[in-house]
């Protein structure tokens, strides 16, 4: 146990003052002497007083504040380390470039089912990400979560913790203000791999990028990423958040690798192919498919993990002035009951 004002404790001697208190004024009455010792009154006016002392003593340890400091525990379950790396670019403010549905007539089932198709596809692709995200990080207790959101440059939203509403706090966070317009995929991968930098290996670590552009990476950065990535052994997910007239991670037939290099999705695909790492990419062309990928992020990772976790420091001041208090109350019906005068 520690205290914020550990000063005030050199007061408890004064509690007990009680113990040296005299008794109240004698009641006019005959001559006793030859009465019995009435031990059950000196065991009553003993209690009192300890009561006192107990209400003194109660009252300065509530307010040198005494509390039980943090500490860590360790902890066993099924999961992984994952950092959650997702593009802050102005494009995840736009709909996702699935395949537009047949326009439809009518007012029938049909036509309610390409209304709603119209309008899942018209949701940011940022947003509906997040929604998804959250309830993917809710439905993995034992998994500790560390986030990145990036557009040009990488921000450190937060460390690996398994408190679920700190996880939810730092996802929602990223819907604050607008992207801008470029993106650098390379810084974020490589801030999101050092997460893993100076931590004990304890089970499965992940980090997962959610974007909508690919990038090409400077020969520096490709050497910096290859080598976190199996130092480190991290499985990199990445989950394509396809826009309007962009291309997929599969080339098209009649394409060469000659000019895949050309367009940055391919690029960055076929450098996480070759890092040697495991790698799993998936396609998401419209809320459904992101979905369906994050589930299946969620049946591949769930091997035995074990973890450090803090058990946050626990305030003692409420039930030791609650004490205080109840022993003030026991004295005050103890002096209503005192007879002043005989009947």
């Amino acid at each position: 146990m520690t205290f914020d004002h550990p000063l005030l404790l050199w007061l408890l001697p004064l509690a007990l003052l009680p113990l040296l208190a005299r008794t109240g004024g004698a009641l006019s009455n005959t001559w006793a002497a030859q009465m019995p010792h009435d031990r059950a009154s000196d065991l009553l006016g003993w209690t009192l007083r300890g009561i006192g002392v107990l209400a003194l003593a109660a009252s300065l340890l509530g307010m040198a504040g005494p509390h039980l400091p943090e500490y860590d525990v360790e902890r066993v379950g099924k999961g992984a380390e994952i950092v959650l790396v997702l593009d802050r670019s102005r494009s995840m403010d736009q709909g996702f470039g699935g395949v537009r549905p047949g326009a439809v007539k009518g007012t029938g089932p049909e036509a309610i089912d390409y209304y709603m198709r119209q309008r899942n596809l018209s949701e940011p692709k940022g947003k509906v990400a997040r929604q998804l995200l959250a309830e993917f990080a809710a439905k993995r207790p034992d998994d500790r979560f560390g986030m990145i959101v990036f557009s040009t440059l990488p921000i450190r939203v937060l460390d690996f913790t398994s408190k679920n509403d700190a996880i939810q706090a730092a996802i929602s966070a990223g819907d604050i203000g607008r992207g801008l317009s470029e993106t650098n995929i390379g810084l974020a991968m490589q801030s999101a791999l050092s997460y893993f930098e100076d931590e004990p290996y304890t089970g499965s670590r992940i980090v997962m990028l959610v974007s909508d552009g690919g990038d090409r990476l400077d020969p520096d950065a490709k050497e910096r990423i290859a080598y976190m990535a199996r130092k480190l052994r991290v499985t990199i997910y990445w989950i394509y958040l396809r826009s309007n007239n962009a291309p997929g991670l599969v080339m098209e037939k009649g394409e060469t690798p000659s000019n895949v290099d050309a367009v940055p999705e391919y690029a960055l695909h076929r450098f996480f192919e070759q890092l040697g790492t495991p790698y799993h990419a998936y396609e998401a062309h419209d809320p459904a498919a992101l979905k369906t990928a994050i589930e299946a992020v969620n049946r591949l990772e769930n091997l035995p993990i074990t973890y450090l976790d803090t058990v946050p420091q626990r305030d003692l001041r409420q039930p030791v002035l609650g004490l205080a208090f109840g022993c003030v109350l026991l004295l005050l019906a103890a002096n209503l009951m005192e007879l002043r005068r005989w009947a």
